[in-house]
C-alpha cells in the first residue's frame, strides 16, 4: 500500500540550492512537498550528519523543517510569495535521525493581504508528535516581490512556476 496515496504530488524546482527543499544540494534536506485537503505535507528523513545529540536531530534542523513546510504551504494554498518574519518552535519530543519523519503546514490565519500566520507540524515514528511551530510570514506577489529586487527577474520566473503563474 502507498502511504503517500490520495496526496497529490507538489512542483518542485530543480535549479537551486535551497537547504531545505532543492534536489541537487548535497548536504540539504530534498524535501519534497505534497498537498491534501487544507495542509501540505512532506516525507523527510535526517542525515546523521545533521544531529546535534548523538543520534538525534538537530534543533536548528528541525527548525528548518518547520519553516520550510510552513513556506510551501503559503506557496500552495495562498499562491503568494513568503518570506519569514518569525517563528517559535516547540521542541516536543527527542526526533532520531535516519527515521523517515513528517511534516504537516496549514494556514491558520491570513491576517492582511501582506501576512499570515501558519502553523507547522512534525511527526515521528508512531505518528507522535515531535514538534511544532507557529510562523508569520510576510506574503508576496511576483510583482512586489520584482519591485523589492531582492532577485532578479529570472528567479522570479522560476517561483511563479510554483504558485501556478
Amino acid at each position: 500500500m502507498n502511504p503517500r496515496a490520495g496526496y497529490k504530488p507538489l512542483l518542485n524546482l530543480e535549479n537551486h540550492k535551497c537547504f531545505g527543499c532543492s534536489p541537487i544540494n548535497p548536504v540539504g534536506l530534498k524535501m519534497k512537498f505534497y498537498a491534501k485537503d487544507e495542509s501540505v505535507f512532506s516525507w523527510v528523513t535526517v542525515s546523521e550528519h545533521l544531529c546535534g545529540w548523538e543520534n538525534l536531530v538537530h534543533g536548528g534542523v528541525i527548525a528548518a523543517i518547520l519553516d520550510e513546510i510552513m513556506s510551501r504551504t503559503a506557496l500552495y494554498i495562498l499562491k503568494k510569495f513568503i518570506m519569514t518574519k518569525e517563528i517559535h518552535v516547540q521542541f516536543l519530543k527527542p526526533v532520531p535521525v535516519e527515521k523517515e519523519l513528517m511534516a504537516q503546514g496549514t494556514i491558520l490565519q491570513v491576517n492582511s493581504q501582506r501576512e499570515a500566520t501558519i502553523e507547522g507540524l512534525l511527526f515521528g515514528e508512531d505518528n507522535r508528535l515531535c514538534a511544532k511551530a507557529t510562523g508569520s510570514f510576510a506574503l508576496f506577489s511576483p510583482s512586489s516581490l520584482k519591485k523589492k529586487a531582492v532577485m532578479d527577474q529570472s528567479r522570479i520566473d522560476d517561483l511563479a512556476r510554483l504558485i501556478g503563474e
